[in-house]
């Protein structure tokens, strides 16, 4: 079963001060050993960080008419950073393997299984 993990932040924009900028580096490279392990686990089917909502576009189609929106984007609390999307046997696998992400402790770790988006 596929499922990603989505790493959702309230940090918005770059660091600015030295120490956040130390502190970035410090989190990037844990994740980045994180997905290391994944793949060198047989799990990872792919894995990737994300800009800033700020050079994110919004696309609508509603009745004939499309728009587009430029970010940032206000309403939005939290951003995607970034995500895995790993392979596993079961939905609790996953979650362990969730549990393991070093951002659940500076983020949120969502785990959403691939499938359908509605029920028939």
């Amino acid at each position: 079963m596929s499922f990603m993990l989505l790493i959702q932040s309230g940090e918005r924009g770059r660091p600015r001060t030295e120490s956040e900028r130390r502190t970035a580096a410090e989190r990037m490279e844990r994740m980045q050993r994180y997905g290391a392990d994944l793949h060198a686990r047989g799990l990872l089917v792919a894995a990737d960080s994300l800009r800033t909502d700020e050079d994110g576009v919004r696309i609508e189609m509603r009745a004939g008419k499309r728009t587009f929106s430029d970010g940032p984007f206000t309403e939005s609390k939290e951003i995607v950073g970034g995500f895995f999307l790993i392979n596993v046997k079961t939905r609790e696998e996953a979650l362990a393997i969730a549990s393991e992400c070093p951002a659940a402790e500076w983020s949120t770790v969502e785990v959403r299984q691939s499938g359908p988006c509605y029920d028939e």
